[in-house]
């Protein structure tokens, strides 16, 4: 099957479409056609050499897939049949032709979606689901600033606090990516290039700060976070793009608010638990995707890209350029 591949740690230059052994089921698992997978932050990284895929997971890119069920391996309960519609979070191998999956871990694509629709679901969705219910334990009427909202999670978790019935405040840095969180939902919207987000975030809340915070962003805005949460705030971190460094007096900031910092990496949990959130996910928040369906929500597809086309696809998200997800397209 053909997959994309790198064969040392360096740009998007060094990636390429390479021949590979088709994966076999093994006990409990699914062989998936892939139709679709999208691109995610930690390929980039994984790209670079600064995200290694945890143990036993395979070192094909891809961290989420659509496609169709191809074969089932020894042991599976009959939950699935060949042909059914699916889709998965993976630890790895989604820009592969086929990728294996443990039958427990898929689910079904929603009605009248189609496989590039929903390859944009899986990481984006269930990392936004995970953040704001398992880690952030978000209430109703709660307010909730959104870094980087534009990008695949920021406008699934926009979604998602409003399915919440809390309110949702994003940062992006640009007009055109502030509009595209109003159109699922922002209450408000701030550019961080141009403005102070904090004194913005305060002004919105009457003084009174947000609730949450989900910061993919770390080191460069912690003083701007802790000016604008909440007594008893939450800040969320599950990304560092500017870096983990800190300078300053964070510690007595944060306790002088009774604040508390959680972090996640959805990829590193263990198994229980990822079936946990799916499980929940699929139960709680899947059938809002389906036609007729208020609050309806839906994935934001930016571009979508051949395999073969890889490396542009990772210049595009290197650059900032996208609004919500790219999806690379499988060979048919």
């Amino acid at each position: 099957m053909l997959a994309a591949y790198f064969d040392c740690p360096g740009g998007p230059e060094n990636l390429y479409v390479k021949e590979v052994m088709k994966p076999h089921p093994g006990e409990g698992e699914v062989l998936v056609k892939v139709s679709a997978s999208a691109l995610n932050r930690a390929d980039l990284l994984q790209r670079r050499g600064k995200y290694p895929p945890p143990k036993g997971a395979s070192d094909i890119l891809g961290l989420e897939a659509a496609g169709s069920v191809a074969g089932l391996g020894p042991g599976c309960k009959g939950q699935w049949k060949i042909g059914d519609a699916v889709m998965a979070l993976l630890s790895g191998g989604g820009q592969a032709e086929y990728v294996t999956v443990p039958e427990g871990y898929l689910m079904p694509i929603p009605n009248d979606m189609t496989f590039i629709q929903a390859a944009a679901i899986p990481e984006a969705w269930l990392t936004a689901f995970q953040l704001l219910h398992f880690v952030g334990k978000i209430q109703k009427g709660e307010r909730v600033l959104i870094h980087a909202g534009a990008s695949g999670v920021g406008l699934a978790a926009i979604q998602l606090v409003r399915l919440a019935k809390a309110i949702p405040i994003a940062t992006a840095g640009t007009q055109e990516k502030l509009k595209a969180t109003a159109n699922v939902g922002a209450a408000a919207g701030f550019n961080y290039k141009n403005e102070d987000f904090s004194e913005k975030a305060l002004a919105f809340t009457q003084g009174s700060g947000v609730d949450i915070i989900l910061d993919c962003v770390g080191g460069s805005y912690w003083e701007k976070n802790l000016n604008c949460l909440s007594t008893d705030g939450r800040w969320i971190i599950y990304g560092l793009l500017s870096g983990g460094e800190v300078h300053g007096d964070l510690l007595a900031r944060l306790l002088s608010k009774r604040a508390s910092i959680h972090t996640s990496l959805l990829r590193s949990r263990d198994k229980e638990a990822s079936n946990g959130y799916q499980q929940s996910f699929t139960e709680n928040v899947l059938p809002y995707f389906s036609g007729g369906t208020s609050p309806h929500l839906q994935p934001l597809v930016d571009s979508v890209y051949p395999l073969h086309k890889i490396a542009e696809a990772h210049r595009i998200m290197e650059g900032n350029k996208n609004i919500g997800k790219i999806v690379i397209e499988m060979p048919a």
